[in-house]
C-alpha cells in the first residue's frame, strides 16, 4: 500500500479528482455538483456495494486514480454493513488519502476506530443550528460561534456517543447551543467580522473533548444559562488526514458549505505536496492520466452484478490540465459522472422526419367564450371520448400560460397502454406489456423487456424535425406524446419494487398529431397539425372554420343551464377510505419511529378515499371541479377504451425541460386551509411562512430535487430562484419553491424525467430508502396519483405536473389519494387533518355534481 506514490510522487495538483462514494442517498449529487465546480473535474460516484475493496484498492493504490475520497450521507447506521458497504474498510485502511465523511460517512469515522452511535436526543431534520469550531484547517475562512452567520442543515437521527470518543478522533466542531432554527428564522443575524473568529481560535480547546464528554461544556456566553449539552458537528483523525462533518454542506440553505469543500480541496492539495517533498523521486505524475476505471455512476436500475469489474473495464477516461482549465473528452465522460445516457438510435430504426403547419388568431381566446368554451365545442362532444386538455386554468401571478387540448384525429395519432408485468422475479421487475391502437383502430400488442420509459426514449430519438417549423412558437409543446405515468413506473427508476400493482394502466399517452393551444397572457389561439412527410391543411381548414363560426355568448348560456342541474345538498353516501382516522395516526407512529431510527429524514405517507359514482358524466364532473378549484397544473384526460378518466386540479409543477435546456422543479411542501375573512386568510398565509415544520419539509424536498437535478444538469449550474414561497389557491395555501439547471447535452429528455421520478415531493428523502419504507406501511397501491400528467413534445421538451389533488374515475369508481410528509416534527393527528383538507376540494366536487 502506499507503493505507486513512492514510485510516482505528486506535484502540487492543478485539479483533484475525487472517488464520491454514495450510500444510497438523495443529496449526493449535490456534492457532485459542489466538487464538480470546485475540483475542476467532476467526481467520479460509486454506490457502496458497486465495488469490493479490490477494486478501489487497484484504482487508488496501483493506477493512482484518485487523490481524494468523500463519503455521502445516507440511511441507515454505520454500524449496519448493508447500509455503509465498503466505506468502513476504506476509512480504515486507506490511512494515506484525504477522506470527508458527510453525515453517515461522519459517523462511519467514528465507528470505524470505535465510537459508539447511538441516537441523538432529538432527531433533527432540515433544520439549521449555529456552529462553533476551532479553526482548523476544514474550516479556514469560516466564521464560529452564536450569531457569527455560520448556519447548518442537519439531517440526522443519530449522534456520535462523546463519552465513547476514541483517542485517534479529535472533536473540531460542535453546536453553538441548543437551539435550531427554521430557515428563514435564520434570515435575520448578521454576520460576525472576521476578528470574532480569530479570537475564538486563540482560545483553549484542550479541554473540549473532557467537556462534551461529561456534557457539562457551553460557552462564555451561556454562563448564566441552564447547562447545554452539545451535538458534536465535525471531527477529524489526530494523525491521518481524514475529517468527517454531522451536518449537510451542500444543502441550499447551509452557509459556508463551498468553503468546506474547497477547504478540503486544498487540505488535499497540500498534504500530496507534503508528501511529494519527503520522497526522493522527482518525477511527475499525469494527474489525470488515462486510467481504466469501470462504468460508475449509473443513475437507472441496479448497480452492477459482476457483469462489469475493475478487472475487466469498459470506460476509459482522461483529463488533461492546460492553461484554460481541464479539457473532459466527450468520450470520457461516462465515468466521470457525465453519464452516457444517450440512448443511440439503432440502425435498423428508422427516424420519422416530421413537419409542422400551424396557424394563430390574435386575441379569439375570449372572444369565443374562453378555453372551456373551445374544449367543449370542439372535443366535448359524447362525453370528450379519446380527449386530452392540460388546462392552466389558474394562471394567475404567471403561474401557468398555455393550455394544450384535442382529440383522437390525424395520421399519427396512437394510443399507448403500457402495465407492468405480473412477474415477481427481479430480472423482469421493469418489464411490461404494451398495447398500441393506430387511428385506424389497428391494435397491437408486444412485451417491453427493457420498460416503458426506454420505449418512450426511443420513440423520441427517432423523431425528426426542423426547428424552422415550430420557431415563431412561444411555447414548446407542438405534438407528441400527451398522457400520464403512474406512480408504479418508480421501478423504471430506481426502486425495489412497486409494491402494490395498480388497477388501473400503469402508463397511457395520446400521439397528438393535432392541437389546439390557447396563450392566456395574450388571448391569442394557435391551432397546430403534425404530419409525416408532405403535410395535409385538412384539419387546420376545418377547425379554423369552427373557431371562427363560434357564438360564445349562447354557448355560454348553454354551459349554465347544464350547470343549473348540480345540486349542492348534501351527499348520503360519501367516500370510504382505505384507513380509517386511527390507522392513519398509527401509520404515522410508524413513520415516526423509521425517522428516528435514522432510516429516513422525510415519509411522504398517502391514502387513497374512494366512491362508486355510477353513470356520472366525467367531462361534466371536470368542468365542475375546475370552476371550484383551479389550478396552474389541472389536466382532463379521458382513456374511453381503459373506461379510464382523469380530472386533475393539480397545483404543483414536477418536472419541466424548455427549448433552451432548462429543467425546472416546482416541489410543494406546506399545505393550509385558507381563512374565511381576509384577517383570518392573512394570519392563516403568515403562520404557513412562520411553520418550522413547514420550512423543514420543503428544505428536504428542494434538497432532494437539486441532487435530481445536479445528476442530469451541467455542473455549477443547479440553483434555487425561488425559496419557500407561499402560493394561494381557492381553498389552500401552500409553499412552493422554484429549482433549475442546465441539461447536459447528451441526455436525453427520458432520462431527466428518469432522473427524477417519481417526484420526491411524494416520496421522501432518501428517496430509495424512503419508497421502500411506505411500500411496507400503505395498503394499497397509488395508481396515478403521485404519478405525473403531461406531455413529451417530438423536439425533445417535456412539462409534466404531480397528480394530486386529482379525482382518478376508473370502472365507474372515483378514487382520490392524499397524504403528507411525515417528519420529527409531525403530529399524527394534525397530519390526519392535512390529509383530509387535501381530498376535500376534489371530494366536494364529485359530491356536489352528483
Amino acid at each position: 500500500m502506499g507503493k505507486k506514490w513512492k514510485e510516482e510522487p505528486r506535484k502540487k495538483l492543478e485539479f483533484v479528482r475525487t472517488l464520491l462514494i454514495d450510500n444510497y442517498d438523495s443529496y449526493t449529487y449535490n456534492i457532485y455538483q459542489e466538487l464538480s465546480v470546485i475540483n475542476g473535474l467532476p467526481p467520479v460516484v460509486v454506490r457502496n456495494d458497486e465495488w469490493t475493496w479490490n477494486d478501489i484498492f487497484h484504482f487508488l493504490y496501483e493506477e493512482g486514480a484518485f487523490d481524494n475520497i468523500v463519503i455521502s450521507p445516507g440511511p441507515g447506521s454505520p454500524t449496519c454493513p448493508e447500509d455503509i458497504g465498503v466505506c468502513l474498510q476504506l476509512l480504515l485502511e486507506c490511512w494515506d488519502i484525504p477522506i470527508l465523511g458527510v453525515c453517515l460517512g461522519h459517523q462511519a469515522l467514528g465507528h470505524a476506530h470505535g465510537a459508539q452511535i447511538i441516537h441523538a436526543s432529538e432527531p433533527i431534520h432540515g433544520r439549521l443550528s449555529e456552529i462553533e469550531h476551532n479553526g482548523c484547517k476544514l474550516f479556514a475562512n469560516i466564521p464560529s460561534g452564536r450569531n457569527s452567520g455560520f448556519k447548518v442543515v442537519r439531517y440526522h437521527s443519530l449522534v456520535i456517543d462523546t463519552k465513547s470518543f476514541p483517542k485517534e478522533l479529535i472533536p473540531i466542531a460542535w453546536t453553538s447551543s441548543d437551539d435550531t432554527h427554521s430557515f428563514l428564522e435564520t434570515q435575520k443575524f448578521d454576520v460576525i467580522p472576521d476578528a470574532y473568529v480569530r479570537e475564538r481560535q486563540q482560545a483553549n480547546f484542550g479541554s473540549i473533548l473532557l467537556q462534551l464528554k461529561n456534557g457539562s461544556y457551553w460557552p462564555s456566553s451561556n454562563a448564566n444559562r441552564t447547562k447545554s449539552r452539545k451535538v458534536v458537528m465535525g471531527i477529524r483523525h489526530a494523525t491521518w488526514p481524514h475529517y468527517g462533518v454531522q451536518f449537510h454542506p451542500e444543502s441550499v440553505a447551509t452557509t459556508y458549505g463551498r468553503q468546506i469543500f474547497k477547504n478540503f480541496r486544498e487540505i488535499t492539495k497540500d498534504y500530496w505536496l507534503r508528501m511529494s517533498s519527503s520522497f526522493s523521486s522527482d518525477r511527475n505524475i499525469h494527474y489525470a492520466a488515462s486510467t481504466q476505471v469501470p462504468h460508475a455512476s449509473r443513475l437507472f436500475g441496479t448497480v452492477s452484478t459482476g457483469g462489469q469489474s475493475a478487472k475487466n473495464p469498459d470506460v476509459r477516461f482522461s483529463g488533461e490540465a492546460c492553461s484554460g482549465g481541464p479539457v473532459i473528452h466527450d468520450a470520457d465522460k461516462r465515468s466521470l459522472g457525465f453519464l452516457d445516457m444517450v440512448n443511440i438510435l439503432p440502425q435498423n430504426m428508422g427516424a420519422k422526419f416530421l413537419k409542422l403547419k400551424w396557424r394563430k388568431f390574435d386575441h379569439l381566446a375570449s372572444e369565443v367564450g374562453g378555453a372551456r368554451n373551445i374544449f367543449s365545442e370542439l372535443f366535448g362532444r359524447n362525453k370528450a371520448e379519446n380527449t386530452f386538455w392540460l388546462d392552466s386554468s389558474s394562471t394567475e401571478k404567471g403561474r401557468a400560460r398555455f393550455s394544450f387540448m384535442g382529440a383522437k384525429g390525424g395520421s399519427l395519432w396512437k394510443q399507448l397502454t403500457f402495465r407492468l408485468s405480473d412477474k415477481s422475479d427481479v430480472a423482469s421487475k421493469r418489464g411490461g406489456h404494451l398495447l398500441i391502437e393506430d387511428a385506424e383502430g389497428y391494435t397491437t400488442s408486444t412485451f417491453l423487456e427493457e420498460g416503458f420509459f426506454e420505449y418512450l426514449n426511443k420513440e423520441l430519438l427517432s423523431l425528426c424535425s426542423e426547428e424552422k417549423d415550430y420557431g415563431g412558437l412561444p411555447f414548446d409543446f407542438y405534438g407528441g406524446f400527451i398522457g400520464y405515468i403512474g406512480y408504479n413506473l418508480k421501478v423504471e427508476c430506481g426502486a425495489a419494487s412497486s409494491g402494490h400493482k395498480s388497477t388501473t394502466p400503469d402508463a397511457c399517452f395520446f400521439f397528438a398529431d393535432n392541437l389546439v393551444v390557447i396563450d392566456h397572457h395574450s388571448d391569442d389561439v394557435y391551432i397546430l397539425s403534425l404530419h409525416e412527410g408532405n403535410t395535409t391543411k385538412t384539419w387546420l381548414d376545418d377547425t379554423e372554420q369552427k373557431l371562427v363560426s363560434l357564438k360564445a355568448s349562447a354557448t355560454r348560456k348553454s354551459d349554465e343551464q347544464s350547470l343549473q342541474n348540480v345540486t349542492n345538498s348534501p351527499h348520503k353516501a360519501g367516500f370510504h377510505s382505505e384507513k380509517s382516522r386511527e390507522q392513519y395516526m398509527r401509520d404515522v407512529e410508524k413513520c415516526l419511529k423509521y425517522i428516528k431510527d435514522g432510516e429516513s429524514y422525510e415519509l411522504c405517507l398517502t391514502t387513497q378515499i374512494r366512491k362508486c359514482v355510477g353513470k356520472v358524466d366525467p367531462f361534466r364532473l371536470y368542468l365542475h371541479l375546475r370552476e371550484k378549484n383551479p389550478a396552474p397544473y389541472a389536466a382532463w384526460l379521458n382513456f374511453s377504451k381503459e373506461n379510464l378518466c382523469i380530472c386533475s386540479s393539480s397545483p404543483e409543477r414536477f418536472l419541466r425541460l424548455d427549448r433552451n435546456g432548462i429543467l425546472e422543479a416546482k416541489p410543494i411542501k406546506g399545505t393550509i386551509a385558507r381563512g374565511a375573512t381576509l384577517e383570518e386568510d392573512e394570519r392563516l398565509k403568515l403562520q404557513l411562512q412562520c411553520s418550522e415544520k413547514d420550512q423543514a419539509e420543503n428544505l428536504m424536498i428542494v434538497d432532494l430535487l437539486r441532487n435530481d437535478l445536479g445528476r442530469v444538469c451541467e455542473p455549477g449550474t443547479v440553483h434555487v430562484p425561488r425559496l419557500m414561497e407561499v402560493e394561494s389557491y381557492a381553498t389552500v395555501h401552500t409553499m412552493v419553491s422554484t429549482i433549475r439547471g442546465k441539461k447536459q447535452s447528451n441526455v436525453s429528455a427520458v432520462d431527466c424525467v428518469r432522473a427524477a421520478f417519481p417526484g420526491g415531493s411524494m416520496t421522501g428523502a432518501p428517496k430509495l430508502r424512503s419508497m421502500e419504507i411506505l411500500d411496507s406501511i400503505e395498503s394499497c397501491s397509488r395508481g396515478i396519483y403521485s404519478g405525473s400528467i403531461g406531455f413529451f413534445s417530438y423536439n425533445q421538451t417535456f412539462d409534466l405536473n404531480i397528480v394530486i389533488r386529482t379525482v382518478v374515475i376508473h370502472e365507474n369508481e372515483a378514487s382520490i389519494g392524499a397524504g403528507g410528509a411525515i417528519i420529527a416534527l409531525s403530529d399524527p393527528e394534525k397530519e390526519y387533518e392535512e390529509m383530509l383538507l387535501k381530498t376535500r376540494a376534489p371530494a366536494n366536487a364529485v359530491m356536489e355534481f352528483q
